[in-house]
């Protein structure tokens, strides 16, 4: 089944994962605020501007460090806003509503998540018919095609680098990259699965 890009998130991991048989020559690269999706060497040249962008930022809010993934543009809005103090449930409502579904030949939805210190995370989406956004308890998925709707996952990664390797592994088709975050005492760690 190809569902394209997703998240899955639950309070102690996440990840997000690039799918696509459109733009398949891209990877995540790390750079020192966030990683970053983007053509690879050999990709050919395109002004598509859904193919480049940051996929995941940690930032300090007034309560803590709290991550940010998605799958385009809007995770920056998304951050910044977190950064100033935005409860993450407002920062992905009004980051997502104000960027709305990607306007292309799929109306391709818009997903992201967020991850605080404390144990909270949010999953969220806006398509060309909704805008949601749930606290989640238990690890949850949102794709951008076929499961545009937040649903229970099972996700078993307990490590960024798991999480990376679980998402880019999933049975979905047409896997490209995968980001990972996980909580731990020391703060979130991230990973990066290329397929490498």
């Amino acid at each position: 089944m190809y569902v394209g890009r997703f998240v899955v998130v639950g309070p102690e991991v996440g990840a997000y994962r690039v799918s696509s048989r459109s733009f398949p020559n891209r990877e995540i690269t790390a750079r020192e605020d966030a990683l970053t999706v983007g053509p690879t060497d050999d990709a050919p040249e395109t002004d598509n501007p859904y193919v480049s962008y940051n996929c995941l930022r940690v930032v300090d809010t007034p309560t803590g460090e709290t991550a940010a993934f998605g799958n385009g543009s809007h995770v920056d809005p998304i951050a910044e806003k977190l950064e100033l103090g935005y409860p993450a449930r407002d920062a992905l409502a009004e980051s997502l509503l104000a960027l709305d579904y990607e306007k292309d030949d799929y109306d391709t939805p818009r997903i992201a998540a967020t991850m605080s210190d404390d144990g909270e995370a949010m999953i969220g989406t806006v398509r060309k018919d909704a805008l949601l956004v749930e606290t989640v308890e238990e690890p949850t998925l949102v794709a951008t095609y076929e499961k545009n709707a937040p649903e229970s996952f099972a996700f078993e990664a307990d490590s960024a680098d798991a999480a990376a390797s679980e998402a880019f592994d999933l049975e979905f088709e047409h896997a490209v990259c995968a980001a990972g975050i996980a909580r731990t005492d020391d703060g979130f760690e991230t990973a990066l699965e290329n397929g490498d």
